[in-house]
């Protein structure tokens, strides 16, 4: 099994940090934007979840960051993001 290689050292003064592999930063950047988007419409997660048809756990799972958003989620989220009131509609 190939093993990724550690893009940030954890610190070592720090007992409860950790390496941080590309991926790992990659889905921490993908569950920041989204949560970005959801905060910035101003919706708990359960509205968010409901308005656009999300379910409240996978999203839940992108935003901390415990699953992965796929790329058609990131730019699903992207179109919200620029037009909320239109993917609204559309998915009603």
């Amino acid at each position: 099994m190939k093993s990724e290689h550690t893009v940030l050292p954890a610190d070592p003064a720090d007992d409860q940090d950790f390496d941080a592999t590309s991926a790992a930063l990659d889905r921490g950047q993908r569950a920041r934007l989204i949560r970005k988007i959801r905060t910035g419409l101003g919706l708990s997660q359960a509205e968010f979840a409901s308005r656009f048809r999300v379910p409240v756990g996978t999203l839940r799972d992108w935003e901390q960051a415990r699953a992965t958003a796929p790329d058609f989620a990131i730019a699903y989220m992207r179109v919200i993001g620029a037009q909320p009131d239109m993917v609204a509609k559309a998915v009603a």
